[in-house]
């Protein structure tokens, strides 16, 4: 049964800030590892993340430099920001509640549980920046997993998954995008056993070490982990599995809407896209340009979804 386009925006919207205050967390601790490996005293690796999160112009309104103390409250705790972790869990909470019969009472539970534990844990500065962003994701992995395992997979599914894998799309490729940012400044590191650890700690922000292990070798190699990171399919974060997800659901939700939309055939065509590039042409073609136009049509995706399911009416 079709859904009304403002519990279906509710659900979607939901989804996309739950992952999304997971994503803020992963970017943040990428940029922690990756500044374990700096050799200069410039903040690059800092400001690559504001950059890759989006929210540079925000940040640079309220501070005048990158400071890395700064950059962890503002991604973390500002209200200010509206994609911090902080905003990003109650803008959840907020759509939660107002869909709350659509949703089963250990998701709605498990949603406001991480809300009131994380409100808590970020109503003072951070003096733990690794153990706060361990509690993250584990909050987030709290209410993924009472959602995966109580809820029908019907239509209320499925603008859920959207969201989900929509924002995440976004972020595998923005912080594969924070580790090119951070190379732009000294091309002479790249394949150095210093860019190598680097990609391992990219690996390390999105949970991904001991599968890319069982996938490839212990070695990291940049062009394997980019291969696993954005082609392949059996990787719950890359954007190859992102987008057999996003079209799953979509077909089913042709199913039960009876029609299909622009945003069907958007999907369809990133995830061509996907299945018939190899990691050789991406490189060779520039990563940067590849993940730039990856996160427009992933947005553009976004608001064709909105409006083939009348979000906003």
């Amino acid at each position: 049964m079709p859904l009304l386009g403002r519990t279906a925006n509710g659900l979607f919207w939901m989804q996309r800030y739950i992952e999304r205050a997971e994503n803020m967390a992963r970017l943040l601790d990428a940029g922690l590892r990756l500044s374990l490996t700096n050799l200069s005293s410039e903040p690059d690796e800092w400001q690559s993340v504001l950059v890759s999160a989006g929210v540079e112009t925000g940040y640079l309104t309220k501070y005048a430099e990158f400071d890395p103390t700064h950059i962890v409250d503002y991604m973390l705790r500002d209200l200010d920001n509206p994609s911090s972790v902080l905003s990003s869990i109650g803008v959840a909470r907020t759509n939660g509640r107002m869909v709350r019969t659509a949703l089963t009472r250990e998701t709605w539970e498990a949603i406001n549980e991480s809300w009131i534990v994380l409100k808590r844990q970020l109503s003072r500065p951070v003096d733990d920046l690794p153990a706060v962003l361990a509690m993250v994701k584990a909050q987030t992995a709290l209410i993924r997993g009472s959602f995966y395992g109580t809820m029908l997979r019907n239509s209320i599914f499925d603008f859920c998954n959207l969201g989900t894998f929509v924002e995440r799309a976004d972020n595998t490729a923005r912080i594969l995008d924070v580790k090119y940012w951070v190379l732009l400044p000294e091309h002479s590191s790249v394949g150095s056993s210093l860019d190598n650890y680097q990609w391992g700690s990219i690996l390390r922000s999105v949970s991904a070490l001991r599968s890319y292990a069982w996938e490839y070798d212990a070695d990291f190699r940049a062009v394997d982990i980019v291969d696993f990171l954005l082609l392949n399919r059996r990787m719950p974060r890359s954007l190859a599995y992102s987008y057999r997800c996003i079209n799953d659901s979509l077909e089913f939700l042709s199913r039960a809407y009876g029609a299909e939309h622009e945003a069907h055939e958007t999907a369809r065509s990133i995830a061509a896209r996907l299945e018939a590039g190899t990691v050789k042409d991406i490189i060779d073609n520039g990563l940067h340009e590849f993940l730039e136009e990856i996160i427009v049509a992933n947005n553009r995706l976004s608001n064709e979804i909105a409006r083939a399911y009348s979000f906003y009416s």
